[in-house]
């Protein structure tokens, strides 16, 4: 073998290198991104449900706000969904993440039991991490 063969196989298997390397960087970069939007979509259901508890325990309706976190769950779905397509089956499954039914859940809270910031809007408490007014239902 003459010094150009072995120079020209070792470019070809630096490159494959090279190649391989970005893949794994991008899906990486996509599996943390799923595990963001999961964890998104956990406290999106989570305040769902909360919201739900404290309007039928005080007695009230607020369909419109009901309403907004159910898309806002639906759009976090979704882009969970367009992530994962672009994993393979075993690539998306490592990002899965499970609820296990033996662990206990949380006692609910209302959405802004904890309140620490105002609304924008209304000028109302809301809590950290909500991610509507329960009071006008403004997008945070």
């Amino acid at each position: 073998m003459d010094f150009n063969k072995i120079k020209e196989m070792g470019l070809e298997y630096a490159e494959k290198g090279k190649n391989a390397a970005l893949d794994l960087a991008e899906k990486g970069k996509t599996q943390a991104l799923i595990v963001s939007e999961q964890g998104k979509l956990l406290k999106a259901q989570r305040q769902l449900g909360a919201l739900v508890y404290s309007l039928a325990k005080g007695k009230e309706e607020n369909q419109p706000l009901v309403d907004k976190y159910i898309e806002m769950i639906d759009s976090i779905e979704q882009e969970i969904a367009r992530l994962k397509a672009s994993l393979t089956p075993a690539e998306a499954a490592e990002v899965d993440y499970v609820v296990h039914e033996d662990v206990p859940a949380e006692e609910p809270e209302a959405p802004a039991a904890e309140a620490h910031k105002s609304c924008p809007q209304c000028g109302a408490p809301v809590s950290d991490d909500a991610l509507f007014c329960n009071k006008c239902g403004a997008q945070l």
